[in-house]
């Protein structure tokens, strides 16, 4: 209760000095197209939850009378802050994304656990989500920091590798999620790009690490594989690697400019607010600058590692 009190009241804060920021900011958009651009974002949610008015308002803590007249057409009031959220609490939605502020979807930015998949025949949410937000950003620019290698160019021995001994997930879930990605950058229009470490492509290709109980004809038909896709995707797909002594990042997946997802092990962070991902852009495209080695010369540093451990 104790946590669930302190986020509200961190809700209110912030909703607090939006109402602030939005009534002093210099703007063409009138108070009056923010709340009509909450109430359709509320009726959305409404609509989406499955629940009758009464039941949304008991869960949100509020009001019958005020959630009718929250949607009613002729209320131009944007709602009190404390309203707002708990609207943004009990429905899991931004309160960005309710004010009209992004346009990413009702998702928090909050950090999302990979659930114990109970039935083991599908894939996990959180697996369908990462899935989704790959369509979703057909046509936009797609940046990502991975963990380890791309998840496109990753073959299935290789995945099976990594995940065999999580809990939470089975190579299968993963192999599929994995294919969006491959999809992605083969449709036209695509646009993705990719960093890496130099040490980690040298590490995966020598065996170092956690790839040296990977089998040597793994990692060689990896690089093959790796070899192909930047061959057959290049300039859809462009593969940078940057120097890890010069520079340190986390992993992080970048969808246009309405998501950025960090990678915190089995746990996913959501951001949608626009400032925070255009800070995760900036950070990318430093990364991109200092690069030491460009993605036409990816195949060449790739055949190379192939022929010093074959």
């Amino acid at each position: 209760m104790r946590m669930i009190r302190s986020i509200y009241e961190s809700n209110a804060d912030y909703v607090a000095t939006t109402h602030h920021l939005l009534y002093y900011r210099n703007t063409m958009v009138a108070q009056a197209d923010f709340a009509s651009r909450f109430r359709e974002r509320l009726r959305e949610l409404l609509t989406d939850s499955g629940r009758s008015q009464s039941d949304f308002a008991a869960e949100a803590g509020i009001d019958r009378s005020t959630l009718s007249q929250l949607l009613s057409a002729g209320d131009r009031r944007l709602p009190r802050a404390e309203t707002l959220a708990a609207i943004a609490e009990a429905s899991g939605a931004s309160v960005d994304w309710l004010l009209g502020l992004t346009d990413g979807g009702p998702s928090r930015a909050d950090i999302v656990h990979e659930e114990f998949a109970l039935n083991l025949d599908e894939l996990s949410s959180l697996d369908e989500t990462w899935i989704d937000w790959h369509e979703q950003s057909a046509g936009s620019k797609i940046r990502t920091l991975p963990a380890s290698l791309p998840d496109l160019v990753k073959t299935e021995a290789v995945i099976r590798h990594e995940v065999q001994r999580y809990a939470t997930v089975r190579p299968e879930q993963r192999i599929e999620t994995s294919t969006a990605p491959l999809e992605l950058a083969r449709a036209p229009g695509s646009d993705l790009e990719c960093c890496n470490s130099i040490q980690a492509i040298e590490g995966f290709a020598r065996g170092w690490d956690v790839w040296a109980s990977l089998e040597h004809r793994h990692r060689v038909a990896q690089l093959d594989r790796m070899i192909e896709l930047c061959e057959e995707l290049y300039p859809t797909f462009r593969w940078f690697l940057y120097d890890s002594r010069q520079r340190y990042t986390s992993a992080v997946t970048i969808f246009g400019l309405e998501r950025a997802v960090l990678y915190l092990g089995q746990m996913y962070m959501v951001l949608n607010n626009r400032r925070h991902v255009m800070t995760f852009v900036k950070h990318f495209d430093d990364l991109i600058r200092v690069a030491v080695v460009q993605p036409p010369d990816m195949p060449r540093l790739l055949r190379k590692l192939r022929s010093e451990i074959t």
